[in-house]
């Protein structure tokens, strides 16, 4: 009897041990998916997230183009580019985004679409071009940077613009057709695109949640 009583008890610890196993494997297998699914997000899976990528690569490209070519001002052009870098980088975090996601190539192709404007421009056809966005004609102004998005620099200050084709002192009017809110500002900087919105000025036309303006006009009205 003490002999059955003993193996008895020996599979009883057997299958406590077994059940102990499965058991802590099944919370591994759990915590392991929840981790999955609190992933960050990429630029390809969040618009939130692309206009951070757009905005960091942007701001990577002038610091590189500085760097390349750097003058008397570079130095500290550089220094105010890359704390506006690490604050991106900040707003990606909270995001939920990838980190130092950056879409180096998003505004390679903004020069050569600044070409079709000027011709329009001049033939008598330029008048179908006109009717086609009509918020943007009715406010006067030379449209440029045709088909090229809009985000923002992350720079903070009175609401402004930085360009690459645009000395500081114009004045550029940026509509965004999605809410048909626009804003008007001057540019102060130089920046990798053709033109990007500091803090305060991509709020005046931002939809909420959103750091990429995709449906964008853009204006020099002075």
């Amino acid at each position: 009897m003490s002999r059955r009583r003993t193996l008895s008890t020996k599979k009883k610890l057997a299958l406590l041990a077994s059940a102990a196993t499965v058991a802590g494997g099944g919370a591994f297998v759990m915590a392991a998916t929840s981790n999955a699914a609190q992933s960050p997000q990429t630029a390809a899976e969040s618009t939130v997230c692309q206009g951070l990528a757009t905005a960091l690569g942007n701001n990577q490209r002038f610091v590189d183009g500085q760097r390349a070519a750097p003058d008397a001002q570079s130095e500290a052009r550089i220094a105010n580019r890359e704390a506006v870098i690490a604050q991106i980088k900040v707003q990606q975090e909270a995001s939920g985004c990838v980190v130092g996601e950056s879409a180096q190539d998003s505004q390679a192709q903004q020069p050569a679409q600044t070409t079709p404007p000027a011709q329009t421009a001049s033939p008598a056809e330029s008048a179908p071009p006109a009717q086609s966005t009509p918020p943007a004609q009715d406010a006067s102004g030379e449209q440029v940077c045709n088909g090229s998005t809009v985000t923002l620099s992350g720079e903070a200050g009175a609401p402004a613009a930085s360009s690459n084709q645009f000395p500081a002192g114009t004045k550029l009017k940026v509509t965004n057709l999605d809410n048909n809110k626009s804003t008007t500002v001057e540019v102060t900087s130089v920046s990798g695109s053709c033109v990007l919105l500091n803090n305060a000025a991509f709020e005046q036309v931002r939809e909420p949640g959103k750091f990429l303006i995709r449906r964008a006009v853009i204006e020099k009205v002075g």
